[in-house]
């Protein structure tokens, strides 16, 4: 059974860097903020995000900072993705949203083009997964994504997450209604295997 107290790996506050064969899931610094930039002004990147592109460097410093004081609050983690043996920020995974009492957390996650369709945000989300389930004692693993966003649908799939819901026309953004699709992994869920 899970025990509330067990849900706060945060409380320790030493950010978890992860290591995966080709990755390194590691703290935001504010030196990230010209990546984080461009990660988040990148056209492609932000197709099906359904929020606002960054607007400069500042912008981009107080999004890491905002990041940071999530991770103090323990109402999210998030880590910068790094390939091994480098320092520059490729992209990111996190958990926006924790919802202790719920044993809950929502995921996201994001990749600059140049590194799409190498297996590196699966090997990203994985790590996530098992900090998650193993570390953080979660019970349940939320995304909420744009239906139009195939690679995210075959992204979650293969991470054995099943969808839970379309909800039609439920969130506004840039004039006009769009759909979410939920999914969900458990940690009963396990492998697929």
């Amino acid at each position: 059974m899970n025990d509330l107290n067990h849900l706060n790996d945060l409380n320790h506050l030493t950010f978890p860097t992860l290591t995966t064969d080709r990755l390194i899931l590691r703290a935001f610094q504010l030196t990230d903020a010209a990546a984080m930039l461009r990660l988040r002004t990148d056209v492609s990147v932000m197709e099906f995000m359904d929020t606002s592109p960054l607007k400069d460097l500042d912008a981009a410093t107080r999004f890491i900072q905002q990041i940071h004081d999530d991770f103090q609050s323990k109402s999210g983690i998030n880590w910068a993705i790094s390939l091994a043996g480098e320092t520059d920020m490729i992209g990111y995974v996190n958990y926006w949203r924790m919802i202790p009492a719920h044993f809950r957390a929502e995921l996201g996650y994001a990749l600059l083009p140049a590194f799409w369709g190498k297996g590196l945000m699966t090997e990203a989300v994985e790590a996530v997964i098992a900090y998650g389930f193993e570390r953080l004692n979660l019970h349940s693993i939320e995304a909420n994504i744009n239906p139009d966003n195939l690679p995210s649908q075959r992204l979650l799939e293969r991470l054995h997450f099943r969808k839970e819901a379309h909800f039609r026309e439920n969130y506004f953004f840039d004039g006009k209604f769009t759909d979410s699709l939920i999914y969900c992994r458990l940690v009963s869920d396990g492998d697929g295997s």
